[in-house]
C-alpha cells in the first residue's frame, strides 16, 4: 500500500513503483482532496482531522478485502497510516514512512522546524495568492535543482482546489500526534533526508526514540521528496528494510 503526501498525487510513486512491483501486489490511491478527483472525495469536516484520513485508509483496505499489507507512507500519510495501524494493528504487517512528523510546531524540548508566526505567515500567502505560493513553495520542498520534479509537484499542487489545500496544510501543520506514538505496535522503519526544509532529521530521531523498535536511515540528500528526487537510495533502504529479493 502506497501512500503519497501533501501536495503530490499517487503519480509521486512512478520512480519506485516497479521496485515494488516486483515484490508485492500494489495499491495506490489519491489521498481526499488530491488528484483528478480531489474535490469530489473531500469533507471539510471529516478531514479537518488526520484521523478522518486514518479512517479513509482502513476504509479502502476493509474495501479491498486486504487481510495484511506492507504499508509505505510519504509525509502526512507516515502520519495516516502510523494512526490507522494503533487503530487496526492487525492490518499492518510493517510501516515504511519517509519524512513524516508528529508535530511540525516547536515546543519545549522539541524541535518540529516551524514558529506559529511561520506558520500563519504560510497561511496568509497561500489564500492572498495560490499561484505564487506554489510557484514558491514547490521549488523550495523539492530542495534541489530537480526541474521534471519541481514541475511535477507544480503540476500535482495546482490541481488541488485552493480551499482545500489551504484546509489540509491547516490540518497537516497544526496536528500534535506525539502522545498516540508510543502506541505503535507494528515494524516501523523511518527515512530522512540530512536537509529537510519541512521535516528536520531531529524530528526523525524523536520519532524513532518514542517508537518502540522503530529504525531510522537518514539518507545523504536534500528535500523532502526523496522517493522523486533520490530514488535510487531509498530503494537501497528499502531492500534493507524490506528484503531485496522477489519472491
Amino acid at each position: 500500500m502506497l501512500s503519497h503526501g501533501f501536495g503530490t498525487d499517487q503519480t509521486a510513486w512512478a520512480a519506485l513503483r516497479p521496485w515494488f512491483e516486483e515484490r508485492f501486489d500494489v495499491v495506490t490511491f489519491d489521498l481526499a482532496g488530491c488528484g483528478p478527483q480531489g474535490a469530489a472525495t473531500y469533507d471539510f469536516e471529516r478531514h479537518s482531522s488526520m484521523f478522518g484520513y486514518a479512517d479513509d485508509l482502513i476504509d479502502i483496505l476493509d474495501e479491498l478485502d486486504v487481510t495484511r499489507c506492507t504499508y509505505i507512507g510519504h509525509s502526512m500519510s507516515g502520519m495516516i497510516g502510523t494512526i490507522a495501524s494503533i487503530a487496526r494493528p492487525e492490518l499492518f504487517e510493517q510501516l515504511v514512512i519517509i519524512g513524516a512528523s508528529p508535530r511540525y510546531l516547536d515546543d519545549d524540548g522539541y524541535i518540529g522546524g516551524f514558529k506559529a508566526d511561520d506558520l500563519e505567515n504560510l497561511f496568509d500567502s497561500m489564500s492572498a495568492n495560490y499561484q505564487a505560493w506554489v510557484a514558491g513553495f514547490a521549488p523550495m520542498v523539492v530542495g534541489v535543482d530537480d526541474r521534471e520534479v519541481i514541475a511535477d509537484f507544480s503540476r500535482t499542487l495546482f490541481r488541488m482546489r485552493p480551499d482545500i489545500a489551504l484546509n489540509t496544510s491547516r490540518t497537516i501543520f497544526n496536528s500534535d500526534l506525539r502522545a498516540m506514538m508510543g502506541q505503535v505496535s507494528r515494524p516501523i522503519s523511518l527515512i530522512q533526508t540530512a536537509v529537510d526544509v519541512a521535516v528536520p532529521v531531529a524530528v526523525g530521531q524523536w520519532l524513532a526514540a518514542a517508537i518502540k523498535g522503530a529504525s531510522l536511515d537518514v539518507i545523504d540528500a536534500t528535500g523532502h521528496l526523496p522517493h522523486m528526487t533520490a530514488p535510487a537510495e531509498v530503494i537501497s533502504i528499502l531492500e534493507h528494510r524490506l528484503g531485496s529479493t522477489p519472491p
